[in-house]
């Protein structure tokens, strides 16, 4: 076969980009364009998923992402990371505490009464999977009826500004290690490299941004059984948490605003305290941007199962750190994947090479045994 050197692959790249571009209006005349806002709000579940991968919370600018990447939420959490590695670090945040979250959802499958009560809010947990055939020809006007129906309907003043974790109570009666205050600074997973063994902060940050199905897969290797283990739901809660800044004149930390998150916290069979102390529960945390529920419950699953795996070794995929914690990133995965796309010519020439040469040394050893044979 013979190898000719190829010309005009500016071109071609130029042409390619124009080619996925007119797809993106393949309606013609009579298409129109998705808005930002409509991405955002429409299609939130989409718009929380880029967000959080993505490691910036910024909505509008993932709807962009989705918009340009045309659905592809890989693509798009990639192009929001490019982004966010162009912007400077201006500050560091303190903690925010997500017990002042503006709920909008919260459950616990631990328990039937909790302190606050059991708000479900927006979820697809209880409605039937069936296709809504009336939402193929929307009119606009049903389309705005829906919100403002909705909204004569609720009366705000019944919800409270916040409610008390369900973990508290659960810690207050013994059931559950006391919390310890980190000795370390968190872990930065966008400037240092993991490096094994890693502190619970890069796991915990490193599946902060995880690619949901990779996460959800690891997790669900550990809930069918390689775990042992069946955890409990003690709250989970979505909902808005003020993000709290310093003044940069006093000093003093001021309202910036709020972003939307999705907190998990999972407690699973109990075993003997560290420290000497009774039995208590294992807690696993979740908590990611976004809506994300599948995602913060993973996460939760993943954290209790590593922490088990960095105290007494790892017996399954999922206790170990080092297999989760670099096969979960979306972005690193479809990176590596997609790689394979672009010019392999000269280690694919030099695999041919290698093995048209042990194909005739493998001819020339049957031809000289045959050739024995027959003098025999």
């Amino acid at each position: 076969m013979g190898y000719v050197a190829i010309k005009g692959g500016g071109r071609a790249i130029e042409g390619a980009e124009r080619v996925v571009d007119a797809l993106r209006t393949a309606e013609g005349e009579h298409g129109t364009p998705l808005t930002l806002q409509t991405i955002e709000h429409q299609l939130r579940s989409l718009t929380s998923r880029v967000v959080s991968e993505g490691g910036l919370y910024h909505p509008r600018l993932a709807a962009l992402a989705i918009k340009q990447m045309q659905g592809d939420t890989l693509e798009a959490a990639f192009a929001l990371r490019a982004y966010r590695s162009t912007k400077p670090r201006l500050l560091e945040a303190p903690v925010q505490h997500t017990g002042e979250m503006r709920v909008i959802r919260r459950i616990s499958s631990a328990f039937k009464d909790i302190p606050g009560g059991q708000m479900l809010g927006p979820t697809n947990d209880y409605a039937l999977r069936l296709m809504r055939l009336d939402l193929a020809n929307e009119s606009p006007e049903a389309f705005r009826s829906v919100a403002r129906t909705f909204l004569d309907s609720i009366d705000e003043s019944d919800l409270p500004d916040t409610f008390p974790k369900v973990v508290d109570a659960l810690r207050a009666e013994g059931l559950l290690p006391a919390l310890q205050p980190s000795r370390t600074e968190p872990f930065d997973v966008t400037r240092d490299p993991l490096i094994f063994p890693v502190p619970r902060s890069a796991a915990l940050a490193t599946m902060a941004r995880a690619e949901t199905g990779s996460l959800l897969a690891i997790a669900y290797s550990n809930m069918r059984g390689y775990g042992d283990v069946h955890p409990t739901v003690a709250e989970l809660r979505v909902g808005y948490v003020p993000v709290r800044l310093p003044h940069p004149v006093t000093g003093e930390l001021v309202e910036a605003g709020e972003v939307l998150m999705t907190e998990c916290e999972m407690v699973a069979m109990y075993e003997d305290d560290d420290s000497g102390g009774p039995p208590v529960f294992t807690l696993g945390y979740g908590a990611c941007f976004g809506h994300n529920e599948v995602k913060a419950i993973s996460m939760a699953v993943l954290d209790r199962s590593l922490q088990n795996g960095m105290r007494n070794g790892p017996t399954n995929p999922s206790e170990d750190p080092e297999f989760v914690l670099l096969h979960i990133d979306g972005v690193d995965s479809m990176g590596f994947a997609s790689h394979y796309k672009m010019p392999h010519y000269v280690t694919f020439q030099s695999d041919m090479d290698r093995l048209r040469t042990t194909q005739q040394k493998a001819a020339d050893k049957q031809t000289e045994q045959d050739a024995q044979g027959v003098e025999l």
